[in-house]
Parts: structure tokens; C-alpha cells; sequence
């Protein structure tokens, strides 16, 4: 019983000394996996010239519009025209009774018959007063008689020749023409309506549809930065595009005819800080009508060095304001803050944060952070062309 007691404990040693030596032996660790260099696509920041445009809202007006209003009180008894059809200037529109007006006018020439048949006999009268007074054969009162009634019939003859030119105005006054030429409306009144002079309320409206204007508001402070600019030679204007627009209409169409700026408002509205530009455009099809709303492209001129770079490029941060990521000489990420103008189709023009020659990363930015070491990647050439016409 004791040789099993002691052979027992001797292999409980011998098996707790060789964990113990199993436990001293160092543990043998494998080599950290190296992490690979991210690969990046980028594209060296360059200038090219850059024409730049500015597209405002604005509402379609007529060149000119004529309010048509009666010059004298009467009965309309003849519509003349077609409603909407196209005016020429000169055209009878509406004729308004001239009955009471022809009688004014007969009147008129008969008071002024009258008061010129007096006339020779009262002259004469008062020329023989005149010499029988120097011979104190009538008394200075039938003189100045005579004298006064020469004065009253030479007046009523006056009196008379003005009233009979009114009474031919108001007659002429009954038949209503357009002043201009272009596209009347809808008639507000009817044969039998009763219409008074210079009445607040148009009987037609004439628009003159070719040309037409564009009226666009433009803030002051936009037309500030550009005179900022122009000064400052980041702006160029160009001769010939200088004043020139062209339109988007409601649909999303161009306009086929350009037009151009004909002036801009010499006050600020207080209420919208914006001044009102007037451009011109012919309107041969009358394809533009007062009231639509379109959008102009004004030219403002060419940017003489313009850096353009794709809008994926730039990204925000919390605060919304643009960055972009590059690769610096040491080819580490670097991020840089931007300054952006606008877009032009799908760029965006940056006026400050990028200079000529920076290495801007277009592709691979969600792998990479700031201060980490990239790889540009190869930029493929793109394949020949076939020298076989297809």
C-alpha cells in the first residue's frame, strides 16, 4: 500500500512540472499584417477661361400698350373689330353716336354765318361814326356804339370759328381708332352701352406683341460683386456677348431669338433691394405673350481664369461649408476648404482654395482620411481610334 501511495504522488509531480514548463515557454506570435497603401484617382488642378452667365426670373410685358377710352360722352352704337385679332394703327374700333354732335357742329356754322353777315354793315356804320364824330355831326356816344358793336360781332365771329373746330374735334371724337398697332383683347362694352369721356374703364386694351420686353429684377448686391469684379479683371467682358440674353421658357425651351438689354432701373426697390432690368426681343410669331413668366441668361462675361472641378469632388462638413481632399507633395491626404462661385452644368467654379498644379482626388475618397499616404492610381490611355471608317 505504501509503494502505490508513493508511485502516485511521484507522477502528480512529474505531471505538474510539465505544465509548468509548458506555461514558461514564450508563446510565439505571427507578424502583423501590413494594411495596403488606398489608391486614389485624381486630376491636376488648371485655369481655362470660363464664360459665365446669371439666370434671373422675369414676366413678359408688351412693348406698348394702348388703353382704348371714348374723348366724349355718347351711345356706342358699332363694334368695328374682331376681338383679338391683330390692329393696325389707324383702324376704326368703336363708333359712338355722332347725331348730337353733328347738331352741335351745324350750329356751330351757323352762329359763325350769322355773325359774318354782320360784319360788313357794323364795320361800315362804325367808319362813318368815326368821320361824322370829326365833323361833330353825331355825338361821341353813338360813336363808341357803333365802335362796341364792331368789337362784339368781330368777337362772336371768333367765338363762333373756335366753337365750330370743337364741335369738328367732338364729331371726330365719335369714331374711335387705334393708336397703335398690335393685338386687341376683349371688347368690355357693347353696341347700346352708354360710355362717358376719359372714363376709368378701357373699352379695349391694344398690346404690340413684336417686339416685347422681359422685365427681370436683379439684386444690387449681385450687380455690385460684379462690378467688383470687372475692376478687378476676374471678369472680362466680351464685345460682342456683352449685352446679349437669351430666354428659357416655361417649358424648359430656348427662345430661338436672342435679345438684349435695353436698360436697368436708376433706383433700388427699398422693399426687395433689387433693380429692374428691361431686355428686348424680337417676337416675330408673337410666341412670347405679356405675362408669362420665362427665366433670362444674361452674359455677365468670362472668367479669364476659371478652376473648374467636378461637383462629386467637393463634400461638406457639419457646418455645410465645402472642402475638397488632395494629395500634397509628401502623397498624403490633405484636406483644404473651398470657396465656390456656382455651378456650370455639373462643376463647380472655385474662386478660392485651389491653385494650378493641385492634385485633386476624384475617386477612392471614402477609403482615405486626412494625413494618411495614397497611391495615385495609373490614368489608363484611352484606346486608339479605328482607322477603318465603320
Amino acid at each position: 500500500m505504501r509503494k502505490r501511495g508513493g508511485l502516485g504522488i511521484l507522477l502528480a509531480v512529474i505531471v505538474w512540472a510539465g505544465f509548468g514548463l509548458c506555461g514558461c515557454k514564450p508563446e510565439q506570435k505571427a507578424p502583423p499584417r501590413q494594411r495596403p497603401i488606398p489608391e486614389v484617382t485624381t486630376m491636376t488642378i488648371g485655369t481655362e477661361p470660363v464664360a459665365l452667365t446669371t439666370e434671373l426670373p422675369g414676366r413678359v410685358t408688351s412693348y406698348r400698350t394702348a388703353e382704348i377710352r371714348p374723348q366724349v360722352n355718347g351711345l356706342i352704337i358699332k363694334r368695328l373689330f374682331a376681338e383679338g385679332s391683330f390692329i393696325t394703327q389707324g383702324q376704326p374700333l368703336y363708333d359712338i353716336d355722332p347725331a348730337p354732335f353733328q347738331a352741335a357742329l351745324d350750329n356751330a356754322e351757323a352762329a359763325l354765318v350769322r355773325s359774318q353777315s354782320r360784319l360788313p354793315s357794323v364795320r361800315s356804320r362804325a367808319r362813318r361814326y368815326k368821320k361824322l364824330l370829326a365833323d361833330k355831326a353825331v355825338s361821341q356816344q353813338d360813336y363808341d356804339d357803333a365802335a362796341a358793336a364792331l368789337d362784339q360781332v368781330k368777337a362772336d365771329i371768333a367765338y363762333w370759328k373756335t366753337s365750330l373746330k370743337a364741335a369738328r374735334i367732338n364729331l371726330g371724337y365719335c369714331r374711335l381708332t387705334a393708336p397703335i398697332s398690335g393685338r386687341i383683347g376683349r371688347s368690355f362694352v357693347t353696341e347700346g352701352a352708354i360710355v362717358t369721356g376719359y372714363q376709368p374703364l378701357a373699352l379695349a386694351t391694344i398690346r404690340q406683341l413684336d417686339p416685347i420686353y422681359v422685365e427681370v429684377p436683379q439684386s444690387r448686391t449681385a450687380m455690385l460683386e460684379r462690378t467688383k469684379r470687372l475692376k478687378a479683371g476676374t471678369l472680362v467682358r466680351e464685345d460682342h456677348t456683352s449685352n446679349e440674353v437669351e430666354l428659357v421658357c416655361e417649358d424648359g425651351s430656348i427662345y430661338p431669338h436672342k435679345g438684349e438689354v435695353q436698360f436697368s432701373e436708376v433706383i433700388v426697390d427699398q422693399t426687395t433691394g433689387s433693380v429692374t432690368m428691361q431686355l428686348i426681343f424680337a417676337n416675330p410669331d408673337h410666341t412670347l405673350l405679356p405675362g408669362m413668366f420665362v427665366r433670362a441668361r444674361i452674359h455677365e462675361g468670362v472668367n479669364p481664369q476659371g478652376i473648374l472641378i467636378p461637383q462629386e469632388a467637393v463634400s461638406r462638413n457639419h457646418k455645410g461649408d465645402p472642402y475638397a481632399l488632395l494629395v500634397n507633395a509628401e502623397n498624403k491626404v490633405e484636406i483644404r476648404p473651398l470657396t465656390l462661385d456656382r455651378t456650370i452644368g455639373n462643376t463647380w467654379l472655385v474662386t478660392s482654395g485651389l491653385v494650378p498644379g493641385d492634385r485633386l482626388i476624384l475617386k477612392g475618397r471614402q477609403f482615405i482620411r486626412p494625413g494618411m499616404p495614397v497611391r495615385i492610381a495609373p490614368v489608363s490611355a484611352p484606346a486608339p481610334a479605328s482607322k477603318n471608317p465603320a
